[in-house]
């Protein structure tokens, strides 16, 4: 084995171990689902087993995991959408137009994600209370979007900026107008980015945990806040917060397969001159 084939062996190795450390994680949660709670507890920990689907059907259809899940599901899908439509034509105008105030404004979306949520949860849960807004879609859905509206902003101003004028110029000789040179030449142009952040924004709307546990109890409890109320002191239902976490992850997976070309357009854009 020469010089260049030992060293392609050990990249080889280095990705192999790279691979399994991320992806182990999801294979144990995976078969701890599938395990009673008694193999789930065996030390040394129990490799072959027969899988059963109990943990499943009794988090979905009795401690109303299904619920929360739809929950979660409308919370996120409607924040990433409001994100879109406020977010898209707020990063158009910061790419192309120049006004007072511009730099200033582009500070404030930003430092907006540097606030820690603990930080605000005391604040918005004495709001939520004092307008009987708590444990309500809506409530989640504004506060998630204070979040994720300034990581639309930031990615997809990137990505107008990189699209030329000159396209915006030739268009508005022919008479455009200026939602329809975003709409029409840009926004297309930019899907890359706008797939990018849109992914984000499901992404942490459905992963979100603070603001679930201490803005909702039960019509509209998320389910990653289901998973931690699983925990009661010493009693540990592994396989059912196993299960709920697989239901969680699933649809995330999902999202971003569907999305998957357009993700990596987004992750390496400018990355190549």
């Amino acid at each position: 084995m020469n010089l260049s084939q030992r060293s392609a062996f050990i990249q080889l190795l280095l990705l192999f171990a790279i691979i399994l450390v991320c992806v182990f994680p999801f294979y144990w949660m995976v078969t701890t689902s599938l395990k009673t709670q008694v193999v789930a507890l065996e030390a040394p920990p129990v490799w072959l087993f027969e899988p059963t689907l109990d943990n499943y059907r009794e988090a979905l259809f009795e401690d109303g995991v299904l619920q929360t899940l739809i929950n979660s599901l409308i919370i996120a899908i409607s924040t990433t959408a409001l994100a879109l439509v406020l977010g898209i034509p707020a990063a158009f105008a910061l790419a192309r137009f120049e006004f007072r105030g511009k730099k200033d404004l582009w500070f404030w979306f930003i430092t907006n994600r540097m606030i820690s949520p603990i930080v605000l949860a005391l604040p918005f849960f004495l709001i939520a209370r004092n307008l009987n807004l708590l444990d309500q879609h809506i409530t989640l859905i504004l506060i998630y979007l204070t979040f994720n509206l300034p990581i639309v902003i930031w990615i997809v101003t990137d990505q107008f900026r990189g699209i030329p004028i000159e396209l915006d110029e030739a268009a508005r000789m022919e008479g455009a107008s200026q939602f329809t040179i975003m709409s029409k030449i840009c926004l297309p142009l930019a899907m890359p980015g706008v797939a990018v952040s849109a992914i984000f924004s499901f992404i942490f709307s459905w992963n979100e945990l603070m603001f679930g546990l201490v803005l909702t109890r039960t019509d509209a409890k998320t389910a990653p806040a289901m998973a931690v109320s699983f925990m009661e002191g010493y009693n540990l239902p592994y396989g059912k917060i196993m299960a709920t976490s697989t239901l969680i992850v699933i649809p995330v997976l999902i999202f971003a397969l569907i999305a998957s070309k357009q993700l990596v357009r987004g992750l390496t854009m400018g990355a190549v001159k």
